[in-house]
């Protein structure tokens, strides 16, 4: 099996859940529409399916105006002609360079890492932390969630895991001065990647989100550029309230003076997202709504609880596994 069969069959372990809902199960596409004649009930059932996995109301409006006007102008009269039709429509929804990982010109390649609490965030820096050893770099962690008790140890001990260093202060400490502490540490270190954990937050909680603005800007003061990636880990498992947490997050990072999102064309207040928890849900259609909602790219999925269980988001592989046997 090729590089490209493998990530596809990882995907498909990954989204067992959600291609049993959305495509292979008793109320999946491929049921409903597989040797049939297609027809107006049959995209409103379409609809419901597709809202029922997360797609979302503006990724699933795309789908079905596109299949309703293909179907009315005679281009589109059999049920498989609808799924290869989805297939390649959801494919072309990611620009190539949306998915790649941000690096420095010179010097440390800077990841600062945000989400609420419970969404998996310390796991996912565990996954980042693999994946960039297997690239043989040189990877730093910046414990900067001073706050909630054993934090710091619980990445500690993914750190020991997995041969990081980690650079921490004092438990309830100033979360800035250790962002100050580890940005030094890897230019003086000649790391490739240092990767700031943060504190959980909601968008609501106005000094927590100011909190991570002043981290962001005593890491843009220590590294020119940085930070190069802003990272916002989500729990797919919470289907729509992630699609709000995305769009809330970039909101209010926006309103503390920070740029909206990758598309102001700087390092932007969300660079990308990490999605955990893709393989416990049966609601992975999320991924396409928060592409059409946020225009924030997914980069990284987590398809399992070990370090190993890490994806760099491919639609290709994604589509491709979601609709497979």
């Amino acid at each position: 099996m090729g590089f490209f069969g493998k990530v596809i069959s990882k995907f498909k372990q990954g989204l067992e859940k959600t291609r049993e809902v959305l495509v292979t199960g008793a109320g999946g596409v491929k049921n409903l529409l597989m040797g049939r004649r297609l027809d107006e009930e049959m995209i409103l059932e379409l609809e419901k399916i597709l809202l029922q996995a997360d797609v979302g109301v503006v990724g699933t409006r795309r789908l079905i105006d596109g299949i309703r006007v293909d179907f009315q102008a005679g281009r589109m009269s059999r049920g498989e002609d609808v799924i290869e039709y989805m297939k390649r429509e959801i494919k072309a929804m990611w620009p190539e360079q949306d998915r790649q990982l941000v690096s420095a010109p010179s010097g440390p390649t800077v990841v600062l890492v945000t989400g609420i609490n419970g969404a998996g965030k310390t796991t996912s820096i565990a996954k980042l932390c693999w994946m960039l050893r297997s690239q043989d770099k040189k990877v730093l962690l910046a414990a900067c969630d001073t706050f909630r008790a054993g934090a710091v140890r619980q990445l500690e001990i993914w750190s020991e895991r997995l041969g990081v260093e980690v650079i921490k202060g004092q438990q309830g400490g100033d979360p800035a001065a250790v962002a100050f502490d580890a940005c030094k540490a890897a230019v003086s270190r000649g790391v490739d990647v240092l990767i700031v954990d943060t504190a959980g937050r909601l968008h609501t909680q106005d000094p927590l989100m100011r909190q991570l603005t002043k981290i962001r800007s005593v890491i843009a003061r220590q590294i020119p550029g940085a930070p190069h990636e802003t990272l916002l880990v989500l729990d797919a498992t919470s289907g729509q309230n992630a699609l709000r947490q995305a769009d809330e997050f970039a909101k209010a990072l926006a309103a503390a003076g920070e740029p909206a999102g990758a598309a102001a064309g700087g390092p932007g207040a969300i660079t990308g997202i990490f999605l955990a928890k893709l393989d416990g849900t049966a609601k992975g259609g999320i991924v396409v709504a928060i592409r059409e909602v946020t225009n924030i790219p997914v980069k990284f999925v987590g398809l399992g609880e070990t370090p190993e269980d890490i994806e760099s988001f491919d639609p290709e592989a994604f589509v491709d596994a979601l609709f497979a046997a």
